[in-house]
């Protein structure tokens, strides 16, 4: 792949953890405004350079960053605008709710859980005891911007119990340029491995790619807080279809015209060895109300055509492995099949990536990846080399102990033979000095003609006013 060079012209700078970068037209307005929503609860966006607050729900927000260091993956994590909303001002959100801590699902550190594959119990464990068993609750809402200028609350769409604080999916919301519906990107409830295999069962919640149809009015205000698809009430079922399973944690899905067709992108977030990126075309999404049916009646919706992209059994290409330090030589490790069974499972029915990176790649013109955290499709004509292309971040190079942190950019090309493809790092000329710039996430304009990239000076949602928003430019 050609290597390609850009340049980072900052926007903005100072501002709190930037979740989602997508741009939209006021109504009334005749420009493309840039939109910034934050981790603690706020929504910007940017004309003529001079930076408004749109929404700010920091009150309706967990307290985020106390039980683990101030690290956090809750908080304000989805924003998308209805295709119509210069006409009809509804936009919707994504946040976890303010008051919700609950103790989490398993005793210990969020994210160190680790199967044995000695002990089968620690294969095969069950989330019980949800209602006072869980770590918070993620609610999915209804906004309009009224006509004078004030955002209100019109309904509350989902509010889903989640096991574990990570995992809760970032740039969560985004509107089908195919089905006109709002599609939900939940991750798989967190931990490390899926613990209670949440992403491969049909009646969970966590690890799928849902769409929910707006238009479609349940006429239920308030729905009750769930963690499985049948315990939603039946009006609430029948405006959700399920497109995808087998998600570990990713940021949104994204959607790239193709003569009249729509590429879709999904960034899945890896475990210990490999980040990946999907894309897909043809898909058949399959309704709740038909997987509760075949739930009911113990027997299993017909998945042909059904997206799975594997995980737990699967990280990306590769059977879902831990890895042990070899004890005789430090520079060395081993790495075991964590689960071998769900890996033969799903190994038929999976998609397989269309590139993959490593967190350790020995190949010199190529990085060690942390997290991908963003996927965008380019289509502008500005940087030419990139033109078609999909372009992805990722969190921060995983270069051993050289402080300061880079994050990295990158991209690749659906191949016309649909075969995986390789990927090439984009190069950028900014220099951010001694301060860490962790790549937090990637956005676009309407047209997928720009490209934003939100940069973080910290890992922590505790460490204020640390991010800067850059276009990125040829």
């Amino acid at each position: 792949m050609i290597k390609v060079k850009v340049s980072l012209r900052p926007i903005v700078n100072k501002i709190n953890l930037p979740t989602v970068l997508k741009t939209t037209i006021l109504p009334g307005d005749s420009i493309e405004r840039l939109f910034i929503a934050t981790q603690i609860g706020e929504i910007f966006y940017i004309g003529n350079g001079v930076i408004r607050t749109f929404l700010d729900i920091r009150p309706r927000i967990i307290k985020l960053g106390g039980s683990s260091g101030g690290y956090d993956e809750r908080g304000l994590i989805g924003l998308a605008f209805h295709p119509e909303f210069y006409y009809n001002g509804l936009f919707y959100l994504h946040y976890s709710v303010a008051g919700t801590q609950g103790p989490g699902a398993l005793p210990g550190s969020f994210e160190s859980f680790k199967p044995n594959p000695c002990d089968s119990k620690t294969l095969n464990l069950k989330w019980i005891n949800r209602e006072t068993q869980y770590d918070h609750i993620d609610t999915v809402e209804e906004w309009i911007l009224q006509s004078n200028g004030q955002p209100q609350k019109r309904r509350t769409l989902l509010n889903i119990r989640r096991p574990f604080l990570n995992h809760n999916g970032v740039n969560s919301l985004n509107f089908s340029p195919e089905t006109g519906k709002l599609v939900l990107t939940t991750g798989d409830g967190g931990s490390g491995y899926d613990p209670f295999n949440l992403s491969q069962d049909d009646m969970e919640i966590a690890g799928k790619i849902i769409e929910i149809d707006v238009v479609r009015n349940s006429s239920i205000d308030n729905p009750p807080v769930v963690t499985r698809f049948n315990e939603l009430p039946v009006p609430i079922q029948e405006t959700l279809t399920v497109i995808a399973k087998g998600v570990r944690n990713i940021s949104g899905i994204s959607f790239q015209k193709f003569y009249n067709q729509y590429i879709k992108y999904v960034g899945n977030v890896g475990q210990d060895l490999v980040e990946s990126i999907f894309s897909f075309v043809q898909y058949k999404p399959i309704p709740v109300t038909q997987l509760v049916q075949a739930f009911l009646m113990e027997s299993e919706a017909d998945q042909e055509g059904f997206i799975n992209f594997g995980w737990r059994g699967w990280e990306g290409a590769f059977p879902t492995s831990f890895k042990r330090s070899c004890s005789a030589n430090p520079t060395l490790d081993e790495k075991t099949i964590a689960y071998y069974n769900e890996a033969v499972k799903t190994l038929a029915g999976r998609l397989q990536p269309l590139t993959s990176y490593f967190h350790k790649d020995p190949r010199p013109d190529k990085f060690g990846g942390t997290a991908l955290t963003g996927v965008q499709p380019y289509m502008g004509n500005g940087i030419p080399n990139l033109t078609g292309s999909v372009v992805f971040t990722d969190l921060a190079r995983h270069e051993e102990s050289r402080p300061p942190v880079r994050g990295v950019l990158a991209y690749t090309k659906v191949r016309a033979d649909c075969k995986p493809n390789d990927f090439s790092v984009i190069e950028t000329d900014y220099n951010f000095g001694s301060q860490s710039a962790y790549y937090v996430n990637l956005g676009t304009n309407m047209d997928q003609t720009k490209l934003y990239l939100g940069v973080y000076g910290s890992m922590k949602v505790t460490d204020f006013n640390q991010g800067t928003i850059f276009e990125i430019v040829p």
